[in-house]
């Protein structure tokens, strides 16, 4: 089974039922003519023989990726884990529909010491190839390996510490290949092996996204989204940009219109000197559109363009992930962004005004929404504001305090509402954001992959809470001074981003406008 090619001139544009809607879209956009790296994917119908264990299938995997591999050395003038001109990639997942954060990714691959050493006569930068050494560790270790994410972060955070920096991020190239160092004691502590060699790393890593389709959480997302009919995930591996390459290189996030409210203007969430999955995983707090265009001003202005073109071309509003390197703009993904029911109705009223989309298909795109019963809600008699972060989804919502899913199926199973409060936006909480009636984190963006889902799910959420902390394991948090315990009732305002401590009343105002307007089309239909 012959990979498909995306970039260096290709045209083709398969369908997301072969090779999943997030390399289709790649696809397009390439065909487009935007900056997309060059790519190539494994399709879908390979993944139900690889986790069948069938003879052939790992095979079949590894003529695909070499085949793959020879056209990105082609199209990128280097080689993977060269000395010299090292090829890094990223690998993913992507089923014909579209499951943000659900499957896994592994980035960096291809990162062997020869790499390391390539990276820096390449870059001049020893800081970035020891960073990009170490994300690799720490992806092929959790993601490959399924070793716990929190034993790197730990072993990073306690670095960072002693050397006196607040984050990873500020640890310089030396310390970082400290760190490395530590990250693969971990690995052997484990009873576990990198592979020295980038094409096995690269076997391993497509290995583990096609594993990944059997995930609880991917299992639990398809059935709550009525997905369970998907045949599986292809596996997309792309030519790395460097995101933490540096000061005008970034990552980021961006909606072509607010999908928590439907209003007609970007959002746009970016971390300097970081690579994506710092932006998608929630465990950082990212900077808005006005400090992209201050760092980076040609950047900002070129991706405000191609969001307008990308809303025009897919006729949708579009979720769009990024990559600056040295003030250069890459697109890595789009897709048509997760929204609430109210931005959802919005934006269908906006997009057939604005001659995008006929009536018909709008109507299409609203089922499921019961518009008798959607409403704008808001509290009033709320108690103290005791804490404030970043709405990510629009609403309003009163529970008790449950500090993981366990406590949120306990809350609701003795009939009570649930709100959801988390250290970080993760992805493998999906179960306790299906329970909870609002979600409120004290680190992570809008722009979140578990934002989105929020976003999905129509409940109201909260990032970013900068006074929140929390600690899991004792089933406690604070919010700046005031504690807080399993039980505790909290009410939280998705619009304003207040967090108010009690009960409070919830004042619901119907749509009568839109509703009429949307009555009209079914006449016209």
């Amino acid at each position: 089974m012959r990979p498909v090619t995306i970039g260096s001139g290709s045209t083709l544009t398969p369908s997301a039922d072969e090779i999943g809607a997030k390399a289709a879209n790649l696809a397009r956009m390439a065909a487009l003519g935007l900056p997309v790296p060059p790519a190539f994917v494994l399709p879908i119908a390979l993944c139900g023989a690889v986790i069948r264990g069938e003879p052939d299938a790992a095979q079949q995997v590894a003529q695909a990726l070499e085949e793959g591999m020879a056209f990105l050395e082609e199209a990128t003038g280097r080689a993977f884990g060269d000395a010299r001109r090292p090829l890094l990639v990223s690998v993913r997942s992507g089923a014909a529909r579209s499951m943000p954060g659900m499957l896994e990714t592994v980035l960096d691959v291809g990162c062997t010491l020869p790499a390391v050493r390539g990276l820096v006569r390449l870059s001049g930068n020893p800081h970035l190839a020891w960073d990009c050494r170490r994300r690799f560790l720490e992806s092929f270790g959790s993601v490959v390996l399924g070793m716990d994410a929190a034993a790197f972060a730990d072993a990073a955070e306690g670095l960072a510490r002693s050397e006196a920096v607040g984050e990873v991020s500020g640890l310089d190239g030396e310390a970082l290949e400290r760190l490395c160092a530590i990250h693969l004691h971990l690995i052997e502590d484990a009873d576990e092996l990198v592979p020295d060699t980038p094409h096995a790393q690269l076997e391993a890593a497509a290995a583990a996204v096609y594993q990944s389709w059997n995930s609880p959480r991917a299992r639990t997302y398809r059935k709550l989204e009525k997905l369970e009919h998907l045949a599986g995930t292809a596996v997309t591996v792309q030519a790395m940009v460097f995101g933490n390459r540096s000061l005008t290189s970034g990552s980021g996030v961006a909606f072509s219109r607010d999908p928590s409210t439907g209003a007609n203007r970007p959002v746009i969430d970016v971390l300097f000197e970081a690579q994506g999955e710092d932006v998608v995983s929630g465990i950082r707090n990212p900077e808005g559109e006005a400090a992209l265009e201050r760092r980076v001003p040609q950047a900002a202005a070129e991706l405000r363009a191609i969001l307008r073109d990308l809303e025009q071309h897919f006729a949708d509003v579009q979720d769009v992930e990024f990559t600056i390197e040295d003030g250069r703009l890459f697109i890595l993904q789009t897709r048509s962004a997760k929204r609430t029911p109210q931005a959802a109705l919005r934006i269908a009223i906006d997009l057939v005004r604005e001659g995008l989309v006929p009536p018909s298909e709008a109507l299409r795109r609203l089922e499921g929404i019961d518009l008798d019963r959607l409403s704008h809600r808001t509290l009033a008699e709320a108690g103290p504001v005791v804490g404030a972060g970043t709405p990510a989804s629009a609403g309003v919502a009163v529970g008790q305090v449950a500090f993981d899913t366990e406590a949120a199926r306990r809350l609701v199973a003795s009939g009570g509402t649930v709100i959801l409060v988390r250290p970080d936006t993760n992805t493998a909480d999906v179960e306790g954001f299906a329970l909870a009636s609002g979600i409120v984190t004290a680190a992570g963006g809008r722009t979140a992959h578990a934002a989105l889902v929020a976003r999905q799910m129509g409940k109201p959420c909260i990032v970013g809470c900068g006074n929140l902390h929390v600690d899991v394991s004792a089933r406690r948090g604070r919010l700046g001074d005031t504690e807080l315990v399993e039980g505790d009732l909290l009410a939280l305002d998705g619009a304003t981003g207040n967090l108010h401590l009690g009960s409070a009343r919830i004042v619901e105002t119907h749509y009568e406008a839109e509703r009429a307007e949307v009555e009209s089309w079914r006449v016209l239909a």
